[in-house]
C-alpha cells in the first residue's frame, strides 16, 4: 500500500489528549497532528523520535496533518491503526495471506456480535470466515506484543470470534505488525493478562491465530511474511 505524498519530517514534541501530537517541522514550524491510533503507543511516541505526517488537501479540518509514521529502535513503524484493514485485503488478494486463500467475496465491517462490526468478512463455497485484525507496533527483544495497553474492545473481540466458531463458522485473529524488527508475535501478558488468557482460550477453541510482518518504508506499507505466534 502506498502511503500519501509528501510526508513531511519532524520531530515528536508530545502526544497528548489520545488524539493529539505536537510535531516540530523541518523548517522549525510547530504543528498539531492528528494521531490515527487508539493505544499507548509505548515505545512509539518519545519526544524527540523523528516522525512522517501527512497532510489532507481539506480546508475544514482543524488539524490537516496526520501522524503516519514514527522510527523507534531504528526502524519505520506505521502507526495508522486504519491502515491493517487495508493491508490485510490487498495481501490476501494477492497471495501474500495464503491461509485465507479461495474465498469469492471480502466485506469490511459488517456488523456481527455483540454490537460490534467485523473487519472482514469472507465468504465462499467453503463458508463464512470472520477476520479481525489487530494493529501491532510493540516490540520487545524481537518480539511484537500486543496490546500495548489495557484493551476491553479487544477481548470483547475474542469472545465473538469464539462464538462465531461455535456457530460453525471459520473465524481468524490477524496481527499486522507494522514494523520490520517482530521475528515473533506474543500476547503482552504484563500489559493485559486478561487479553492474553482469552487468546489462549480462543486458540484452544478453534479461532485461528495469525500473525503477518510489515516491510515499512517512506512511500510504502506491505505485508511481507508471516510470523510464528508464541502462545
Amino acid at each position: 500500500m502506498k502511503l500519501p505524498q509528501p510526508l513531511f519530517q519532524g520531530t515528536l514534541i508530545r502526544r497528548y489528549q489520545r488524539f493529539l501530537a505536537d510535531v516540530e517541522l523541518e523548517d522549525g514550524t510547530v504543528v498539531t497532528a492528528h494521531t490515527p491510533n487508539t493505544g499507548s503507543m509505548m515505545g512509539c511516541a518519545c519526544p524527540g523520535n523523528l516522525v512522517l505526517l501527512s497532510k489532507s488537501a481539506s480546508l475544514t479540518r482543524k488539524y490537516p496533518h496526520s501522524w503516519e509514521l514514527v522510527q523507534a529502535d531504528g526502524t519505520w513503524v506505521g502507526i495508522n491503526t486504519q491502515l491493517p484493514n487495508l493491508l490485510a485485503r490487498e495481501a490476501i488478494l494477492d497471495g501474500t495471506i495464503s491461509e485465507l486463500s479461495g474465498y469469492q467475496q471480502i466485506r469490511g465491517e459488517v456488523p456481527y456480535g455483540s454490537g460490534s462490526r467485523i473487519d472482514l468478512l469472507l465468504s465462499g463455497e467453503q463458508g463464512l470466515c470472520y477476520v479481525e485484525t489487530k494493529n501491532v507496533t510493540l516490540v520487545e527483544d524481537g518480539v511484537a506484543l500486543f496490546p500495548d495497553a489495557v484493551s476491553a474492545r479487544g477481548q470483547k473481540h475474542l469472545r465473538e470470534l469464539m462464538e462465531m466458531v461455535r456457530q460453525g463458522h471459520r473465524a481468524v485473529n490477524l496481527f499486522i505488525v507494522q514494523r520490520a524488527d517482530g521475528a515473533a508475535l506474543a500476547p503482552a501478558d504484563a500489559i493485559d493478562p486478561v487479553y492474553g488468557r482469552l487468546l489462549r482460550e480462543a486458540a484452544q477453541n478453534g479461532v485461528e491465530i495469525l500473525a503477518y510482518r510489515a516491510e515499512v518504508t517512506r512511500t510504502e506499507v506491505r505485508l511481507e511474511r508471516a510470523l510464528p505466534v508464541l502462545l
